[in-house]
């Protein structure tokens, strides 16, 4: 079923309903939790599924335990582009090893129950593949408060949107420095929950610095939206975490992580360490948003 066949469909039936978190969605759930954290959060993210599913829940509560304000899950695709090789490589383990989206739903769905607040990260064809209400019919059963779509333009996010909040879902959007701010314009209007901010151009994955402009570029698309921004793509170390932090809502850490697993001797060593790096990058969010709110 495709975008267009939606755009015929018109209007769903159903309202939000309270999840996990007995907070009403679409809208509204997945924005409180930025504006509940008093500042900039920290939003670690993991493939789902990988290594494998129960491994994968222990590291999704390593990241809880280590101060998460929310937590992000890749559903496993096999053509992510938008992820660099860390997350490629991970989904390609996952699927090899048979992990599909009803997994994910499940993993996303074990840890809200423990209290996290949960957003997946999936491509198009995967919700249109699984039937997009039944999707976020399942995302709102699991607790799940909101789903990135990489490859979802702004121009054609209206239907799903509809979709999703009839579901008390939101659909985020991402935007890039490289967006003209006719563009920007148009993505703060059909964005829901908060805008996921490209730090840089190209694929996910750790960088040995962000880009200066960067300031500059949350700067423009604050001009036409009061959503939080959550900036992702190439943040690796607590100090680029702290450096994100100081002009921004939210903080995604991906590939670093995941990578942390993958070359890790054991997987107790690489859980061990993923724990002490949510845990610093923490630390110096924390620190970079007490500065930020000494400064006002």
């Amino acid at each position: 079923m495709t975008l267009e066949t939606y755009d015929k469909m018109g209007d769903r039936d159903g309202a939000p309903t309270a999840g996990a978190h007995g907070v009403p969605g679409g809208s509204g759930a997945l924005e409180a939790v930025f504006r509940a954290a008093g500042g900039p959060l920290l939003m670690p993210y993991a493939v789902g599924g990988y290594p494998d599913p129960a491994s994968c829940l222990e590291i999704l509560r390593a990241y809880r335990a280590g101060g998460a304000g929310l937590i992000e899950i890749g559903v496993p695709f096999s053509d992510p582009l938008a992820d660099g090789p860390v997350i490629q490589a991970a989904s390609q383990t996952a699927l090899t090893r048979g992990v599909r989206p009803k997994d994910v739903l499940a993993l996303a769905g074990d840890i809200a129950a423990e209290g996290a607040g949960v957003v997946l990260l999936t491509y198009l064809n995967t919700i249109l593949a699984y039937d997009p209400e039944r999707f976020f019919g399942e995302c709102r059963e699991r607790g799940v408060l909101g789903v990135v779509v990489p490859d979802l333009p702004a121009e054609e996010a209206e239907s799903m949107q509809q979709v999703a909040r009839s579901r008390g879902v939101d659909v985020v959007l991402l935007a890039a420095p490289t967006s003209p701010d006719t563009r920007l314009e148009r993505i703060g209007r059909e964005a829901s929950g908060f805008i996921y901010c490209v730090s840089t151009t190209g694929v996910t994955g750790a960088r040995s610095a962000l880009d200066a402009g960067l300031p500059a570029f949350i700067d423009r698309l604050r001009a036409y939206t009061a959503l939080p921004l959550a900036v992702g793509f190439g943040v690796s170390s607590p100090v680029q975490a702290a450096e994100v932090a100081a002009f921004a809502d939210g903080v995604i850490v991906g590939s670093a992580l995941v990578d942390v697993i993958a070359r890790a001797d054991s997987f107790e060593q690489g859980l061990d360490e993923v724990r002490r790096t949510v845990e610093a990058m923490r630390a110096a969010v924390t620190t970079a948003r007490a500065g930020k709110t000494s400064r006002r």
